[in-house]
């Protein structure tokens, strides 16, 4: 996908851009630029890999602790995360704006300190959308909603691949250890629900609900999905030794890169359904 759209999209970056743009974020804050930003500064992971879906990497000085995708943006300046980003650091960066989620803290000493701040935190299908389009807009990607379109295909793929046998196979998946999953409401319950699979943790108890083990026994899933660094000591929690899935190896564990992709609502949601179905065709009964 990237190989295919980026030099294009990179190429007419800055024929798109007008004379002024302003864009609306997700606080209701509209943010006026007279000029294309040259450079940002990330601090949420989706944010950084939308920007290089986009083409323009290039553009990013510094990011958060946790973006490591594509391997580029891992020699750039750690900035911290959510709670500790550092400020002197990131002025000391000179950036353009400064994307970041919505409830980062450090928002309002940004501002005060005249450094323009876009907040954009996208949570399921249709944010990731709207954040890349705008972020597109921003950028002078003149049509970022092709980039989308090729991600949509691209899940329709892996829709496709999913074997009339597997759908509606319920799932269990494990976001932590605590444990926490991912419910129906969640852009991962999203997922699930394109591929035809069915979720134990309905849409009721939020997006990522701390669950009792217990529920997980009464819920029965077919298959399970967790991360590798969980999977061991499952048959121990209170009950599981007796849960089919486990009893007839009916679990997927994915790897730390895999899991980092998987848990971000970002342009990589096409090779997130297709780790999923790969697991539903491989896994469920």
């Amino acid at each position: 996908m990237r190989g295919i759209y980026l030099p294009l999209l990179c190429c007419l970056a800055f024929d798109a851009w007008p004379q002024a743009q302003q864009l609306t974020d997700d606080r209701g804050v509209t943010v006026r630029f007279a000029a294309p930003p040259q450079r940002l500064v990330s601090l949420l992971p989706s944010l950084t890999e939308t920007v290089c879906i986009l083409g323009q990497c290039q553009r990013l000085v510094g990011v958060d602790r946790f973006s490591n995708w594509p391997a580029t943006v891992r020699a750039l300046p750690k900035l911290g995360g959510l709670e500790d980003a550092p400020i002197e650091a990131i002025v000391a960066l000179k950036p353009d704006v400064v994307l970041l989620a919505a409830s980062a803290r450090v928002i309002t000493r940004l501002e005060s300190l005249g450094i323009k701040v876009l907040a954009l935190e996208p949570k399921n299908f249709a944010d990731v959308q709207r954040v890349l389009r705008q972020l597109g807009v921003l950028l002078g990607v003149p049509d970022a909603e092709r980039v989308w379109r090729t991600v949509d295909a691209a899940l329709e793929r892996a829709v496709a691949s999913v074997p009339t046998r597997a759908r509606g196979a319920k799932v269990y998946f494990e976001v932590s250890r605590e444990p926490y999953a991912a419910g129906e409401s969640s852009f991962i319950g999203e997922l699930l629900t394109r591929l035809g699979a069915g979720n134990i943790v309905p849409a009721a108890m939020g997006p990522f609900p701390q669950l009792n083990p217990e529920f997980v026994v009464r819920a029965k899933p077919d298959v399970i999905m967790i991360g590798d660094g969980s999977v061991q000591g499952l048959a121990l929690r209170p009950g599981w030794a007796g849960l089919r899935a486990l009893r007839e190896q009916r679990v997927c564990s994915f790897a730390p890169e895999q899991a980092d992709m998987l848990v971000r609502p970002g342009p990589r949601m096409a090779e997130a359904a297709q780790l999923m179905a790969q697991c539903l065709r491989d896994k469920a009964p």
